[in-house]
């Protein structure tokens, strides 16, 4: 039987001496709450009257008729208050905070949505919250920066490395290591050292919890595969989690592909085969790293997806055969979204219009008694500057210029 925090030889806690007795405390006051009823029930009644669970969902029907192949099916977490999946962690986290008695909250984000979140949870339980983001990411979700500033939270901008998620993961880190007394790292994904990666997971499950229900009753029967977006894998496990144990439900996780092969050209650890193992960040897993263990640049169109590492849980879910991984590239992405909103009028995020996507490529080859169910992790309303560059929008680019030219005037 592995230690606890192990999945197969992935996880751990490699962490250093000085946050030992913090991640004590964190790893107490969780399993505290997961064995305690009446913790799982305050979740799921907060969850309930303030983030609009459970999330419904929707049947498909033009682009199950476009494909002509499996019944497709979405997931809608975009639904979800804040506007994805991320709101489920970071409101069971923001309980523990209030049962360790931590008065500030500080979290890493990439696409934004963790951040908005956060800031959200803060605001609501009344927490001080410092939030930090890749430079390169503030630029392209400022509207999820501005929401997070309105929100009351200090957006740092974080300039070193790559710029991105795994540089703001490290600063958040350093953060904590400094303010550990009255502070917790509200960790936005499936990854980092135990407790994390399993107490993400167990938040997220109401994803699965509901979507297994749903489906029988939509469908009338199990899904044949599920699809989801991995960047760090939280969204994917906690849909996943529901149907692990059935062998008729295939798995499908689906990284970002970029512009293509080769290194610093995607962040697809698993679906590309690019990636080693190695150990960063307080955790083993596959990391896209070089030979001497540095970790290399990533790029997607997604800035969620843009991380150089993936949950050690979906590493050895990878290594049983358990989750097969594939990857999209932005060009596919793009697609995918554009297709989506004309034909069902959904606006998926760019990150989970990976997942659908790749689900386009196989249900034309599927037959019209299979069920395809989608994750649609988030909405795409906070990429709008991304997709707006991504179609070459015209108008969009004339408002762009009279509200720059305005506000030089």
């Amino acid at each position: 039987m592995p230690e606890p925090g192990y999945y197969g030889r992935f996880g751990g806690a490699f962490i250093p001496e000085i946050l030992v007795a913090t991640f004590d405390e964190l790893r107490e006051a969780f399993e505290s709450a997961r064995n305690d009823p009446a913790f799982w029930r305050e979740f799921e009644e907060m969850m309930s009257t303030y983030s609009c669970r459970p999330t419904p969902i929707t049947f498909a029907e033009n682009l199950t008729a476009d494909f002509g192949g499996a019944r497709i099916f979405v997931k809608r977490e975009d639904l979800n208050h804040t506007g994805a999946h991320k709101a489920n962690n970071v409101m069971g986290q923001g309980l523990l905070v209030k049962r360790m008695g931590k008065t500030r909250v500080i979290a890493e984000t990439g696409a934004g949505q963790h951040g908005v979140a956060t800031a959200t949870m803060a605001a609501k339980l009344g927490l001080e919250c410092t939030i930090y983001m890749g430079e390169v990411d503030v630029a392209r979700q400022r509207p999820n920066v501005f929401w997070m500033e309105r929100l009351g939270a200090t957006v740092v901008p974080v300039t070193e490395g790559s710029r991105t998620l795994k540089d703001a993961i490290n600063e958040a880190f350093r953060d904590w290591v400094t303010n550990m007394d009255d502070t917790h790292y509200a960790l936005g994904t499936a990854c980092g050292p135990h407790p994390f990666p399993e107490m993400v997971s167990y938040f997220q499950s109401i994803v699965g919890q509901e979507a297994r229900e749903q489906i029988q009753a939509s469908a009338g029967k199990l899904p044949d595969r599920v699809y989801a977006c991995v960047g760090g894998g939280s969204n994917a496990l906690g849909i996943f989690s529901a149907f692990l144990e059935d062998d008729g439900v295939e798995l499908i996780g689906v990284e970002a592909g970029g512009r293509g092969a080769g290194i610093g050209q995607h962040a697809a650890r698993l679906g590309l085969d690019d990636a080693t193992v190695g150990v960063a960040q307080g955790y083993k897993t596959y990391f896209l790293q070089n030979a001497e263990g540095q970790m290399q640049e990533t790029h997607s169109v997604a800035a969620g997806l843009d991380y150089v590492g993936v949950s050690p849980i979906l590493a050895d879910l990878h290594e049983k055969g358990r989750v097969r991984f594939e990857s999209a590239t932005d060009t596919e992405v793009v697609d995918a979204l554009s297709l989506t909103v004309r034909r069902e009028g959904l606006i998926p995020a760019l990150e989970s219009s990976h997942a659908f996507a790749h689900a386009f490529k196989e249900a034309p080859q599927m037959s019209p008694d299979e069920v395809i169910l989608i994750n649609q992790s988030g909405r795409g309303d906070k990429d709008i500057f991304t997709v707006a560059d991504a179609f070459d929008d015209p108008k969009w680019k004339a408002f762009i210029q009279e509200k720059a030219e305005a506000y030089r005037g």
